[in-house]
């Protein structure tokens, strides 16, 4: 699980991009691509390198009316093996 206070943050050099040939949204990282499914691009669309990990998922929950459980426990499934893979970096808040 993702400690609530956690700031996820797009290292340099990584982001959110709509590939026009795919005709989908990939996440572009140096010399790595991953294709993002709908509920993944929902998922970094809230990441902002300033929201929390906890303000993302209730922002994320309020907006598809679901259990803020659920989609604590799935956003937390997937940015973990973002983070894993060094396509996002999972901050302490400070403060």
């Amino acid at each position: 699980m993702i400690d609530g206070g956690a700031i996820p943050t797009l290292p340099r050099g990584v982001r959110v991009h709509f590939d026009r040939v795919r005709d989908t949204w990939v996440l572009l990282a140096p010399e790595r691509t991953v294709t993002l499914d709908g509920i993944g691009h929902a998922i970094l669309s809230e990441v902002d390198g300033a929201r929390s990990f906890d303000q993302i998922t209730t922002t994320l929950a309020e907006k598809y009316q679901a259990p803020h459980a659920q989609i604590a426990k799935d956003s937390a499934a997937f940015l973990k093996t973002l983070a894993d893979r060094r396509f996002l970096d999972l901050t302490e808040a400070h403060g």
